[in-house]
Order: C-alpha cells, then structure tokens, then sequence
C-alpha cells in the first residue's frame, strides 16, 4: 500500500468509532445530494469512499428493492460502523480501493463519493477507475455536507485555488479521467459537482 492510501486508512481508523456521532447533523444534505443524482428504480449504484455508509439508505431508497446499491472503502474500521449502525442492510459492502474497483466495465449507473477527490491518492487515476466501471451516460455525484471556504475556515486554513476541488482544477481533471462536469455547486452548507460519463474513457492503464 503507498504511503498515501497507509495515511488515508490511518487517518479513519483513528476517527471510525466516534464518526457519526461527530457529523450526526450531516444526514439530510446525504439525501438531499443522493436525490440530484437522478437514480431511478432499477438503477446500479456504487459509493466510492462510504466510511461509515451515511448514503447508504438514501441510495437504498432512490434504487429501490430491484436496484444495486454497493459501499467501498479502504478503512476497515469505517465498513465496521457501518454494519454496527446497520447500513449494510441498506447495500453489499467491500474493501476496496478505488482505484482497483472490483467490478467489471460499465456495470453501474451512478457513483457517489462524499469527500472522495481530496483522499485519492491518485485523483485521476481514481476517477478514470470509477468511470470505468460506470456505463456512457451515467452519473458522478462528488459531495461534502460543507463548502470549500467553510471547510477551510473550519480547519483554520485560507481557502486556496489549488484545490482540487476547485471548478477551475476539477472540471478539466473530470475531463481527463472521462467525465463532463455538468453543474457545480460550492456553497456554505453544500459542496456538490455533477459530472456525466462520457461515450470513451480511453484505453490502457489509468495514469497519475
């Protein structure tokens, strides 16, 4: 495991246990994100970085009982608390990186991915992984229940451009691994960009 993905699963390790009590206010801007997604009955759908499954019943809900609904992390301590607080009724849980997504090509019609982009450890080749897996057309939900600026002032840090969250990095970023941004919202309460798989991601192996 690089030393990114060892900090990344570090970091949620520390933090699993008292996860949701911490963020316990955050559940309905999840649902209120799943429900632009535009998921359908019936529909395929993977959260890419679930941690604790916050998404998880909302998906659940937006798919239906005939619907696919998948969790994947890197942290076994945040899929632990998932199952304590039940979400793995509400979807199949795996350990997995994103980048090595274990699911064959265009197999699914949605990916939701609450604050994904700022812990891959490659974000192109993460997001070129996850469009893999995504069917031409289908859909990328990149959320966190806060915006830049109000993330940053909660940190004690001056929000900065170089951001990979930015609309000005993101946009082309999507591009390069597949995907078209179609809307960006960055608001106090609510960071959400939405991004379209589009017709071909290319060949070959993804790329930093």
């Amino acid at each position: 495991m690089s030393d990114e993905r060892t900090r990344v699963r570090d970091f949620f390790t520390e933090r699993a246990a008292g996860w949701d009590a911490r963020f316990a206010g955050d559940g309905p801007a999840y649902a209120s994100a799943v429900g632009l997604l535009g998921l359908r009955p019936g529909d395929a759908v993977l959260d890419a970085g679930c941690g604790t499954g916050r998404a998880l019943p909302a998906l659940r809900e937006a798919v239906g009982p005939a619907g696919r609904v998948l969790g994947a992390d890197l942290t076994p301590a945040m899929l632990r608390e998932a199952v304590r607080a039940g979400r793995d009724r509400s979807a199949a849980l795996m350990l997995a990186d994103v980048e090595r997504v274990p699911l064959g090509d265009a197999v699914l019609d949605a990916v939701f991915g609450a604050g994904l982009v700022s812990h891959l450890a490659r974000p192109r080749a993460g997001l070129r992984e996850l469009a893999r897996v995504v069917r031409p057309g289908g859909r990328l939900a990149l959320f966190h229940p806060v915006g830049r600026a109000a993330l940053a002032a909660r940190h004690g840090r001056a929000l900065s451009e170089d951001d990979l969250r930015a609309e000005t990095r993101l946009g082309p970023l999507l591009a390069r691994a597949g995907w078209r941004l179609d809307a960006y919202t960055d608001q106090d309460d609510r960071f959400l960009a939405l991004a379209r798989r589009t017709p071909a991601t290319g060949g070959g192996p993804a790329t930093p």
